[in-house]
């Protein structure tokens, strides 16, 4: 499957095409955003926190890096990770600029945390970072005290941020954003008195389940949050499930290559994420899920999937939010699908790692896809036999995970290019998919 074709930007990763079919089991790795949020979670609180399963790719992995340069402690082994976390007082201010890599979660959550400490601190990542927006974070903090600059008034990295004597602020988020609330909570855990967030669409839940699992309080009723500052959080061990975003792939990938069975194990079922089983069910996929009964703060079970017919679809409105990171993987999955496929309100694929609405359409077109781009998401139209090609990751790690599946059902081998991304989520991906063709 894998064979590296010239070298430094121009290399290209050879996957074998018209897959025969897809067998075993695979334990898929840590959730990213839990992993994140464990990192920083254990850095505020009060005590050692042991971290289970931890996800090691290139975005987490710059989070323990960022914790590292403001004096938090972290060991980390093959089997765990310990943070030595002395609360929010506990952070010092960093000698150097703090670098995030690749990862639009690090850099939002941390602006929160940062808000709230009375100190200077610079952060920049690499051009993916400095294309995306800021603003939607930079511009609540600011009402709540902090002192944010940077590159487009702060709506750009580099950015710089002074925070401390925070004020509990009501903010209505103009936009379905995990990210953005999550900033605001670990802000509001620092204000003086009880911010209010209110969501558009409810986005994933993992910081609020995580606030309570480290002792604190949040008040949730609906899409309205609220949480009281000055709060102090104790150490608790986390067990990581696996990442379901990451889980997709081999669901699609399952569904969609000929003779195939695919069981993936301990993968979480946050009910704030699980949009992509439920689209997959519409669509015809024979899907079983066993739910462990043992669940934690986070529940999660084993997910079986065999090849399927399937059926086009309308994806649309609060099922955006639930499955914003698996669209690329779902876009290639209604190319298999009787039919078409509408996939709309997706106006924030536009500010990921790429502009994923033109990156999935102008890839999967390389491909022989039938599918074109709207103002807010996409048309596919099925079934389609996808032809061989070369095809680019253009640095974002979902897309390259979904081009790599799509190899599998074309007629001819797909050369991709940029497939290193891949390690911001998954370094085992390759060694995964080689697992299930053995």
């Amino acid at each position: 499957m894998n064979g590296r074709i010239g070298s430094g930007f121009l290399e290209s990763l050879k996957i074998q095409a018209n897959l025969k079919r897809l067998q075993g089991s695979l334990r898929i790795p840590g959730d990213k955003s839990i992993s994140h949020r464990s990192v920083m979670f254990g850095a505020i609180a009060h005590g050692v926190t042991t971290v289970s399963n931890f996800l090691p790719g290139d975005d987490c992995l710059s989070t323990i890096a960022c914790f590292r340069q403001l004096g938090v402690k972290i060991e980390r082994n093959q089997k765990e990770l310990r943070i030595y976390g002395n609360g929010f007082a506990g952070l010092t201010e960093p000698g150097e600029m703090l670098d995030v890599g690749n990862s639009g979660t690090t850099i939002r959550l941390m602006l929160g945390i940062l808000a709230g400490r009375d100190f200077f601190a610079a952060l920049q990542g690499d051009s993916s970072i400095a294309r995306r927006p800021m603003t939607r974070v930079a511009k609540p903090l600011k009402e709540m005290g902090a002192f944010i600059d940077g590159r487009k008034g702060g709506g750009y990295t580099p950015i710089v941020i002074r925070g401390g004597h925070l004020k509990a602020i009501n903010y209505q988020l103009p936009v379905a954003s995990a990210q953005v609330k999550s900033s605001l909570i670990f802000a509001g855990l620092q204000a003086n008195g009880t911010t209010t967030i209110i969501e558009t669409e409810q986005t994933r839940d993992h910081t609020e389940r995580m606030i309570r699992h480290f002792g604190g309080e949040i008040e949730k009723r609906g899409t309205v949050i609220a949480v009281k500052g000055g709060q102090e959080l104790e150490a608790r061990d986390v067990q990581v499930p696996g990442d379901i975003s990451s889980a997709a792939f081999f669901l699609v990938a399952g569904a969609i290559v000929p003779n195939s069975e695919i069981i993936l194990e301990r993968v979480g079922l946050n009910p704030t994420r699980t949009g992509i089983l439920d689209v997959m069910k519409k669509m015809g996929a024979q899907l079983e899920i066993f739910e462990a009964e043992d669940g934690g703060f986070e529940p999660y079970g084993d997910i079986l999937v065999k090849t399927s017919e399937l059926k086009g679809t309308v994806i649309e409105g609060e099922m955006i939010p639930r499955l914003i990171d698996e669209i690329p993987i779902i876009a290639l999955l209604a190319t298999q699908a009787e039919g078409t496929t509408i996939i709309k309100d997706a106006q924030e694929l536009k500010v990921k790692e790429t502009n994923r609405i033109d990156t999935v359409v102008n890839e999967l077109s390389k491909l022989g896809a039938k599918i074109q781009a709207t103002e807010d998401g996409m048309i596919i139209h099925g079934k389609t036999q996808l032809s061989g090609g070369r095809v680019s990751s253009h640095g974002d790690h979902r897309i390259g995970m979904m081009l790599s599946i799509a190899a599998f059902i074309c007629d001819g081998d797909v050369f991709l290019d940029k497939s290193e991304a891949i390690d911001v989520s998954y370094p085992e991906f390759f060694d995964h998919l080689k697992k299930l063709q053995d």
